[in-house]
Protein backbone atom coordinates (compact mmCIF):
# COMPACT_ATOMS: atom_id res chain seq x y z
CA UNK A 1 0.00 0.00 0.00
CA UNK A 2 2.82 2.40 0.87
CA UNK A 3 4.60 1.79 -2.45
CA UNK A 4 1.33 2.23 -4.35
CA UNK A 5 0.69 5.53 -2.55
CA UNK A 6 4.18 6.77 -3.41
CA UNK A 7 3.70 5.83 -7.05
CA UNK A 8 0.40 7.68 -7.36
CA UNK A 9 1.35 10.72 -5.29
CA UNK A 10 2.76 12.48 -8.35
CA UNK A 11 -0.45 11.66 -10.24
CA UNK A 12 -2.46 13.39 -7.51
CA UNK A 13 -0.17 16.42 -7.71
CA UNK A 14 -0.53 16.52 -11.50
CA UNK A 15 -4.31 16.34 -11.24
CA UNK A 16 -4.42 19.17 -8.71
CA UNK A 17 -2.20 21.43 -10.78
CA UNK A 18 -4.05 20.66 -14.02
CA UNK A 19 -7.40 21.40 -12.35
CA UNK A 20 -6.18 24.76 -11.04
CA UNK A 21 -4.65 25.84 -14.35
CA UNK A 22 -7.62 24.78 -16.49
CA UNK A 23 -10.04 26.54 -14.12
CA UNK A 24 -8.02 29.74 -14.33
CA UNK A 25 -7.81 29.65 -18.13
CA UNK A 26 -11.51 28.94 -18.74
CA UNK A 27 -12.85 31.33 -16.08
CA UNK A 28 -10.41 34.25 -16.09
CA UNK A 29 -8.91 34.14 -19.59
CA UNK A 30 -11.68 32.76 -21.82
CA UNK A 31 -14.60 33.78 -19.55
CA UNK A 32 -16.33 30.51 -20.37
CA UNK A 33 -19.91 29.85 -19.28
CA UNK A 34 -18.82 26.36 -18.17
CA UNK A 35 -15.52 26.82 -16.26
CA UNK A 36 -15.98 23.70 -14.14
CA UNK A 37 -15.96 21.40 -17.15
CA UNK A 38 -12.31 22.05 -18.03
CA UNK A 39 -10.88 20.94 -14.64
CA UNK A 40 -13.20 17.92 -14.70
CA UNK A 41 -11.78 16.87 -18.08
CA UNK A 42 -8.21 17.58 -16.91
CA UNK A 43 -8.62 15.45 -13.78
CA UNK A 44 -10.27 12.63 -15.74
CA UNK A 45 -7.49 12.65 -18.32
CA UNK A 46 -4.68 12.50 -15.75
CA UNK A 47 -6.22 10.13 -13.21
CA UNK A 48 -8.23 7.95 -15.57
CA UNK A 49 -5.65 7.01 -18.19
CA UNK A 50 -2.14 6.91 -16.81
CA UNK A 51 -0.81 4.83 -19.68
CA UNK A 52 -2.12 6.84 -22.65
CA UNK A 53 -3.27 10.32 -21.78
CA UNK A 54 -3.17 11.73 -25.29
CA UNK A 55 -5.58 9.07 -26.53
CA UNK A 56 -7.78 9.66 -23.47
CA UNK A 57 -7.90 13.39 -24.21
CA UNK A 58 -8.83 12.82 -27.84
CA UNK A 59 -11.54 10.34 -26.78
CA UNK A 60 -13.05 12.84 -24.34
CA UNK A 61 -13.04 15.65 -26.90
CA UNK A 62 -14.42 13.41 -29.66
CA UNK A 63 -17.19 12.04 -27.46
CA UNK A 64 -18.12 15.44 -26.15
CA UNK A 65 -18.18 16.97 -29.63
CA UNK A 66 -20.42 14.21 -30.99
CA UNK A 67 -22.78 14.47 -28.01
CA UNK A 68 -22.93 18.26 -28.18
CA UNK A 69 -23.59 18.33 -31.93
CA UNK A 70 -26.35 15.74 -31.74
CA UNK A 71 -27.95 17.42 -28.73
CA UNK A 72 -27.86 20.81 -30.40
CA UNK A 73 -29.36 19.60 -33.69
CA UNK A 74 -32.05 17.39 -32.16
CA UNK A 75 -33.22 19.85 -29.51
CA UNK A 76 -33.39 22.58 -32.14
CA UNK A 77 -35.57 20.32 -34.26
CA UNK A 78 -37.89 18.72 -31.66
CA UNK A 79 -37.33 20.72 -28.48
CA UNK A 80 -36.45 19.48 -25.00
CA UNK A 81 -38.13 17.20 -22.50
CA UNK A 82 -37.87 13.66 -21.08
CA UNK A 83 -38.86 11.89 -24.31
CA UNK A 84 -36.64 14.12 -26.42
CA UNK A 85 -33.74 13.51 -24.06
CA UNK A 86 -34.01 9.77 -24.64
CA UNK A 87 -33.93 10.34 -28.39
CA UNK A 88 -30.92 12.64 -28.06
CA UNK A 89 -28.95 10.10 -26.00
CA UNK A 90 -29.82 7.22 -28.36
CA UNK A 91 -28.81 9.20 -31.42
CA UNK A 92 -25.57 10.44 -29.82
CA UNK A 93 -24.50 6.92 -28.87
CA UNK A 94 -25.45 5.67 -32.35
CA UNK A 95 -23.38 8.41 -33.93
CA UNK A 96 -20.39 7.54 -31.74
CA UNK A 97 -20.71 3.87 -32.71
CA UNK A 98 -21.06 4.80 -36.37
CA UNK A 99 -17.70 6.58 -36.33
CA UNK A 100 -16.24 3.53 -34.59
CA UNK A 101 -15.57 5.33 -31.36
CA UNK A 102 -14.20 3.45 -28.38
CA UNK A 103 -16.21 2.76 -25.25
CA UNK A 104 -14.88 5.99 -23.73
CA UNK A 105 -16.02 8.00 -26.76
CA UNK A 106 -19.46 6.39 -26.68
CA UNK A 107 -19.90 6.96 -22.95
CA UNK A 108 -18.77 10.59 -23.23
CA UNK A 109 -21.11 11.21 -26.17
CA UNK A 110 -24.07 9.75 -24.32
CA UNK A 111 -23.32 11.64 -21.11
CA UNK A 112 -22.87 14.94 -22.90
CA UNK A 113 -26.06 14.43 -24.92
CA UNK A 114 -27.97 13.67 -21.71
CA UNK A 115 -26.69 16.81 -20.00
CA UNK A 116 -27.24 19.17 -22.91
CA UNK A 117 -30.44 17.58 -24.18
CA UNK A 118 -32.15 17.68 -20.79
CA UNK A 119 -31.80 21.46 -20.53
CA UNK A 120 -32.44 22.24 -24.19
CA UNK A 121 -29.27 24.31 -24.57
CA UNK A 122 -28.52 26.88 -27.18
CA UNK A 123 -25.43 26.80 -29.35
CA UNK A 124 -23.40 28.85 -26.89
CA UNK A 125 -23.55 26.18 -24.17
CA UNK A 126 -22.53 23.37 -26.53
CA UNK A 127 -19.64 25.44 -27.89
CA UNK A 128 -18.60 26.46 -24.38
CA UNK A 129 -18.48 22.85 -23.20
CA UNK A 130 -16.43 21.75 -26.18
CA UNK A 131 -14.06 24.65 -25.68
CA UNK A 132 -13.68 23.77 -22.00
CA UNK A 133 -12.98 20.11 -22.86
CA UNK A 134 -10.22 21.15 -25.24
CA UNK A 135 -8.70 23.43 -22.60
CA UNK A 136 -8.86 20.72 -19.94
CA UNK A 137 -7.28 18.12 -22.21
CA UNK A 138 -4.50 20.39 -23.44
CA UNK A 139 -3.68 21.54 -19.90
CA UNK A 140 -3.61 17.93 -18.68
CA UNK A 141 -1.13 16.96 -21.40
CA UNK A 142 1.02 20.03 -20.71
CA UNK A 143 1.14 19.25 -16.98
CA UNK A 144 1.79 15.53 -17.51
CA UNK A 145 4.59 15.90 -20.04
CA UNK A 146 6.04 19.39 -19.70
CA UNK A 147 5.33 21.03 -16.34
CA UNK A 148 5.30 18.15 -13.84
CA UNK A 149 6.22 14.91 -15.63
CA UNK A 150 6.60 11.58 -13.88
CA UNK A 151 10.12 10.40 -13.11
CA UNK A 152 9.90 7.42 -15.49
CA UNK A 153 12.68 5.33 -13.98
CA UNK A 154 11.43 5.82 -10.42
CA UNK A 155 7.97 4.72 -11.48
CA UNK A 156 9.34 1.72 -13.37
CA UNK A 157 11.53 0.60 -10.48
CA UNK A 158 8.76 0.88 -7.91
CA UNK A 159 6.26 -1.13 -9.90
CA UNK A 160 8.53 -3.64 -11.66
CA UNK A 161 10.62 -4.66 -8.65
CA UNK A 162 7.77 -6.08 -6.52
CA UNK A 163 6.27 -7.75 -9.60
CA UNK A 164 9.54 -9.48 -10.46
CA UNK A 165 10.16 -10.39 -6.81
CA UNK A 166 6.72 -12.02 -6.54
CA UNK A 167 7.32 -13.90 -9.80
CA UNK A 168 10.73 -15.21 -8.70
CA UNK A 169 9.56 -16.00 -5.17
CA UNK A 170 6.83 -18.34 -6.39
CA UNK A 171 9.27 -20.10 -8.73
CA UNK A 172 11.50 -20.77 -5.72
CA UNK A 173 8.50 -22.03 -3.75
CA UNK A 174 7.54 -24.34 -6.61
CA UNK A 175 11.08 -25.73 -6.87
CA UNK A 176 11.06 -26.39 -3.13
CA UNK A 177 7.65 -28.07 -3.35
CA UNK A 178 8.91 -30.39 -6.10
CA UNK A 179 12.04 -31.25 -4.16
CA UNK A 180 10.07 -32.24 -1.06
CA UNK A 181 6.99 -33.49 -2.95
CA UNK A 182 4.86 -31.09 -0.94
CA UNK A 183 1.54 -30.91 -2.77
CA UNK A 184 0.04 -28.25 -0.52
CA UNK A 185 3.06 -25.99 -0.95
CA UNK A 186 2.78 -26.36 -4.72
CA UNK A 187 -0.94 -25.53 -4.62
CA UNK A 188 -0.28 -22.47 -2.49
CA UNK A 189 2.42 -21.29 -4.89
CA UNK A 190 0.07 -21.74 -7.84
CA UNK A 191 -2.67 -19.78 -6.10
CA UNK A 192 -0.34 -16.91 -5.23
CA UNK A 193 1.11 -16.98 -8.74
CA UNK A 194 -2.32 -16.69 -10.32
CA UNK A 195 -3.24 -13.85 -7.95
CA UNK A 196 -0.50 -11.59 -9.35
CA UNK A 197 -2.43 -10.90 -12.58
CA UNK A 198 -3.72 -7.51 -11.44
CA UNK A 199 -0.28 -6.51 -10.19
CA UNK A 200 1.27 -7.43 -13.55
CA UNK A 201 -1.38 -5.53 -15.48
CA UNK A 202 -0.74 -2.44 -13.38
CA UNK A 203 3.00 -2.82 -13.93
CA UNK A 204 2.48 -3.01 -17.70
CA UNK A 205 0.27 0.10 -17.61
CA UNK A 206 2.76 2.13 -15.60
CA UNK A 207 5.73 1.07 -17.72
CA UNK A 208 3.76 2.22 -20.79
CA UNK A 209 3.05 5.52 -19.03
CA UNK A 210 6.71 5.98 -18.19
CA UNK A 211 7.68 5.17 -21.78
CA UNK A 212 5.27 7.80 -23.07
CA UNK A 213 6.69 10.40 -20.68
CA UNK A 214 10.22 9.70 -21.92
CA UNK A 215 9.15 10.06 -25.55
CA UNK A 216 7.09 13.23 -25.10
CA UNK A 217 8.83 15.09 -22.29
CA UNK A 218 12.04 16.93 -23.27
CA UNK A 219 13.14 16.83 -19.62
CA UNK A 220 13.10 13.00 -19.54
CA UNK A 221 14.40 12.21 -23.04
CA UNK A 222 17.81 11.06 -21.79
CA UNK A 223 16.13 8.00 -20.24
CA UNK A 224 14.83 6.78 -23.59
CA UNK A 225 17.32 3.93 -23.99
CA UNK A 226 16.65 2.50 -20.55
CA UNK A 227 12.88 2.78 -20.92
CA UNK A 228 13.05 0.97 -24.24
CA UNK A 229 14.79 -1.89 -22.44
CA UNK A 230 12.02 -1.93 -19.84
CA UNK A 231 9.31 -1.89 -22.50
CA UNK A 232 10.98 -4.66 -24.49
CA UNK A 233 11.47 -6.76 -21.37
CA UNK A 234 7.87 -6.18 -20.22
CA UNK A 235 6.51 -7.71 -23.43
CA UNK A 236 8.57 -10.88 -22.99
CA UNK A 237 7.99 -11.08 -19.24
CA UNK A 238 4.26 -11.30 -19.87
CA UNK A 239 4.83 -14.35 -22.08
CA UNK A 240 7.31 -15.72 -19.55
CA UNK A 241 4.64 -15.40 -16.87
CA UNK A 242 2.16 -17.40 -18.96
CA UNK A 243 4.70 -20.18 -19.51
CA UNK A 244 5.73 -20.16 -15.87
CA UNK A 245 2.10 -20.35 -14.73
CA UNK A 246 1.67 -23.50 -16.82
CA UNK A 247 4.94 -24.79 -15.39
CA UNK A 248 3.65 -24.39 -11.83
CA UNK A 249 0.34 -26.08 -12.72
CA UNK A 250 2.10 -29.09 -14.16
CA UNK A 251 4.59 -29.23 -11.30
CA UNK A 252 1.58 -29.54 -9.00
CA UNK A 253 0.21 -32.29 -11.25
CA UNK A 254 3.59 -34.07 -11.14
CA UNK A 255 3.49 -34.21 -7.35
CA UNK A 256 -0.17 -35.24 -7.28
CA UNK A 257 0.43 -38.09 -9.74
CA UNK A 258 3.46 -39.37 -7.82
CA UNK A 259 5.69 -39.12 -10.89
CA UNK A 260 9.47 -39.27 -10.55
CA UNK A 261 11.14 -35.92 -9.90
CA UNK A 262 14.80 -35.95 -10.98
CA UNK A 263 16.92 -33.43 -9.08
CA UNK A 264 17.47 -31.39 -12.21
CA UNK A 265 13.77 -30.54 -12.54
CA UNK A 266 13.35 -28.40 -9.40
CA UNK A 267 16.91 -27.09 -9.86
CA UNK A 268 15.98 -25.80 -13.31
CA UNK A 269 12.98 -23.92 -11.92
CA UNK A 270 15.11 -22.36 -9.20
CA UNK A 271 17.64 -21.21 -11.78
CA UNK A 272 14.85 -19.66 -13.85
CA UNK A 273 13.91 -17.60 -10.80
CA UNK A 274 17.51 -16.52 -10.30
CA UNK A 275 17.81 -15.54 -13.97
CA UNK A 276 14.68 -13.46 -13.58
CA UNK A 277 16.15 -11.60 -10.62
CA UNK A 278 19.37 -10.95 -12.55
CA UNK A 279 17.37 -9.65 -15.50
CA UNK A 280 15.91 -6.94 -13.28
CA UNK A 281 19.09 -6.14 -11.34
CA UNK A 282 21.67 -6.30 -14.12
CA UNK A 283 20.22 -6.25 -17.64
CA UNK A 284 17.50 -3.60 -17.39
CA UNK A 285 19.84 -0.97 -15.87
CA UNK A 286 22.12 -1.49 -18.88
CA UNK A 287 24.79 -3.85 -17.54
CA UNK A 288 26.12 -6.87 -19.42
CA UNK A 289 23.58 -9.71 -19.72
CA UNK A 290 26.16 -12.51 -19.44
CA UNK A 291 25.51 -13.47 -15.77
CA UNK A 292 21.77 -13.61 -16.37
CA UNK A 293 22.13 -15.65 -19.54
CA UNK A 294 24.55 -18.03 -17.83
CA UNK A 295 21.98 -18.68 -15.10
CA UNK A 296 19.21 -19.15 -17.66
CA UNK A 297 21.28 -21.65 -19.61
CA UNK A 298 22.09 -23.48 -16.38
CA UNK A 299 18.34 -24.03 -16.09
CA UNK A 300 18.39 -25.64 -19.54
CA UNK A 301 21.34 -27.83 -18.56
CA UNK A 302 19.48 -28.96 -15.44
CA UNK A 303 16.28 -29.73 -17.34
CA UNK A 304 18.23 -31.69 -19.97
CA UNK A 305 19.75 -33.81 -17.20
CA UNK A 306 16.31 -34.36 -15.68
CA UNK A 307 14.89 -35.50 -19.01
CA UNK A 308 17.85 -37.82 -19.57
CA UNK A 309 17.30 -39.34 -16.14
CA UNK A 310 13.64 -39.87 -16.92
CA UNK A 311 10.41 -37.90 -16.50
CA UNK A 312 6.83 -38.89 -17.15
CA UNK A 313 4.04 -36.93 -18.81
CA UNK A 314 3.51 -34.11 -16.31
CA UNK A 315 7.23 -33.77 -15.67
CA UNK A 316 7.81 -33.55 -19.41
CA UNK A 317 5.36 -30.65 -19.67
CA UNK A 318 7.18 -28.92 -16.80
CA UNK A 319 10.43 -29.31 -18.73
CA UNK A 320 8.88 -27.85 -21.89
CA UNK A 321 7.53 -24.87 -19.94
CA UNK A 322 10.94 -24.31 -18.38
CA UNK A 323 12.42 -24.09 -21.88
CA UNK A 324 9.72 -21.69 -23.05
CA UNK A 325 10.19 -19.45 -20.00
CA UNK A 326 13.95 -19.39 -20.46
CA UNK A 327 13.51 -18.46 -24.12
CA UNK A 328 11.37 -15.47 -23.15
CA UNK A 329 13.90 -14.35 -20.55
CA UNK A 330 16.72 -14.61 -23.08
CA UNK A 331 14.70 -12.53 -25.53
CA UNK A 332 14.04 -10.00 -22.78
CA UNK A 333 17.81 -9.74 -22.36
CA UNK A 334 18.21 -8.87 -26.04
CA UNK A 335 18.65 -12.16 -27.91
CA UNK A 336 16.68 -12.63 -31.15
CA UNK A 337 13.82 -15.12 -30.92
CA UNK A 338 15.46 -17.76 -33.15
CA UNK A 339 18.69 -17.71 -31.12
CA UNK A 340 16.83 -17.72 -27.79
CA UNK A 341 14.71 -20.70 -28.86
CA UNK A 342 17.81 -22.53 -30.04
CA UNK A 343 19.66 -22.00 -26.76
CA UNK A 344 16.58 -23.04 -24.80
CA UNK A 345 16.24 -26.23 -26.80
CA UNK A 346 13.01 -25.26 -28.51
CA UNK A 347 12.07 -25.67 -32.14
CA UNK A 348 12.49 -22.56 -34.28
CA UNK A 349 8.72 -22.10 -34.73
CA UNK A 350 7.83 -22.28 -31.01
Amino acid sequence: MYERLRTYLIVAAQAGLAAELSWFITRDVLHSAEPLFAPAVAIGTIAGAIGNRIRRTLEVIAGLTVGAMVAHLVTRAIGGGPAQTGVVVALAISAAVAIRGTGAVTAQAGGTALLLGSVAPGPDLAVSKTESAVVGGVVAIAVAYLILPLNPMRVAHRIVRPTVDAFARELTATADALTHRDLQQAKDALQRFSATREQRQKATELVAAAQQVVVLSPWRRRRLGMMRRYQHAAEHLEDAYSSACEMVKWATATIRAGEPVPAGLPASIEHVGQALRLLYREVLPGREPDPMRTRALQAIKDVNEACAEGVEFSGGVVATRVRATVSELLQASGLPQAEANKQAGLKADV
